[in-house]
């Protein structure tokens, strides 16, 4: 047996021994998930990552984290996937068709959002060559999911946050009716304005068509 193939197997061993169908029935209906849980908590997932075996291959680490994300048939076997795909010491840009497949197959926010702030993020400050041409490509796409990756991407970029970038992500959803877009919007320029809180306010002060939701969460401590 491969180290990927164990590593998979004691994956799903793990879920199953820590199932609660209870939560279970809780969890996937607060998620509004059609795919079911099997009920292990982030504690529970955290303790299981932990007591995993370490792949020290990259090629073994994505062809497992592949084979969770796309073989599950509980959402907590893509939640590991997801913790696994972080590993510091193999993150580059030849990753990004992976992380695009996660938010496109992935379409929810308790995915996508980890994807663009945790994955997506440290790429764009790494290699902002590769990365700022793909967001403003995402801003504009025809997919949801990737719209809010390129407006959320630069979570927690506090001073190093590339403002035009920014903008242009905004400024190419600003007039859509989709709610986690606009979320999104004012949950980027909050974030923002922890920093600038002045460039904020005069950001939304002059984008009278902001939506309420957008204007309400950016202005939110201010």
């Amino acid at each position: 047996m491969t180290l990927e193939v164990s590593l998979i197997e004691a994956v799903r061993a793990g879920l199953e021994e820590r199932a609660d169908p209870v939560k279970a029935l809780e969890m996937q209906a607060y998620m509004k998930s059609g795919m079911p849980f099997l009920g292990v908590q982030k504690p529970g997932r955290v303790a299981l990552l932990k007591s995993l075996p370490r792949l020290h291959d990259r090629d073994e680490w994505l062809d497992a984290i592949r084979a969770l994300w796309r073989e599950a048939t509980y959402r907590e076997e893509r939640y590991i996937a997801l913790s696994l795909s972080g590993d510091r010491r193999f993150q580059s840009v030849d990753l990004l068709p992976w992380f695009d497949e996660m938010i496109v197959t992935g379409a929810w926010w308790d995915y996508v959002d980890e994807i663009a702030s945790k994955r997506i993020g440290p790429l764009l400050r790494s290699t902002p060559d590769v990365v700022r041409p793909l967001m403003l490509k995402w801003s504009v796409d025809a997919d949801r999911w990737r719209r809010r990756t390129s407006v959320i991407c630069q979570l927690g970029f506090k001073g190093a946050t590339d403002v035009d970038l920014l903008t242009a992500c905004v400024d190419a959803n600003v007039d859509d009716p989709d709610f986690f877009l606009r979320k999104g919007i004012g949950w980027a320029l909050r974030e923002f304005a922890k920093t600038e809180p002045g460039w904020v306010r005069s950001f939304v002060e002059a984008r009278p068509g902001l939506s309420p939701l957008s204007r309400r969460e950016a202005l939110k401590h201010l």
